[in-house]
């Protein structure tokens, strides 16, 4: 049971980042334009779609999943700060407060790794 749980955690914990990055793609110049507006460069778009949608196949399929899980812990942390601190707009707010959440489940990821259900599960084998 608790490795149907841990992969479920690890979809569900992914799937948010998995749209965001198919949403860039067919909004692009969209979604740059609204980068530029907080001082972010517009190149760096195409490597936050790689970020988006790589790191999160990485962590459901259970590969190289604790480096995964922190480098989209310190992504979270970073929108955080340069998307969402407007405190006086309660959308933003919790914007903020989501993306501290996010990056705290990558955080126990990290900690702990994926469970039995992985690509990394290291098998035990017994040489005679």
């Amino acid at each position: 049971m608790a490795n149907l749980m841990d992969l479920i955690g690890r979809v569900f914990i992914s799937t948010i980042f998995l749209f965001s990055g198919y949403n860039k793609i067919f909004n692009y110049s969209g979604t740059v334009v609204w980068m530029e507006g907080f001082g972010v460069p517009g190149f760096l778009l195409g490597p936050t779609i790689v970020l988006e949608i790589l790191l999160p196949i990485l962590i459901i399929i259970g590969y190289r999943t604790q480096i995964s899980a922190i480098l989209l812990a310190i992504f979270c942390i970073a929108t955080a700060i340069i998307f969402h601190l407007d405190f006086d707009n309660q959308g933003q707010t919790i914007a903020f407060l989501k993306n501290f959440a996010l990056a705290g489940g990558f955080l126990f990821i990290a900690a702990h790794g994926p469970k039995e259900w992985s690509v990394e599960k290291k098998k035990k084998y017994v040489r005679l």
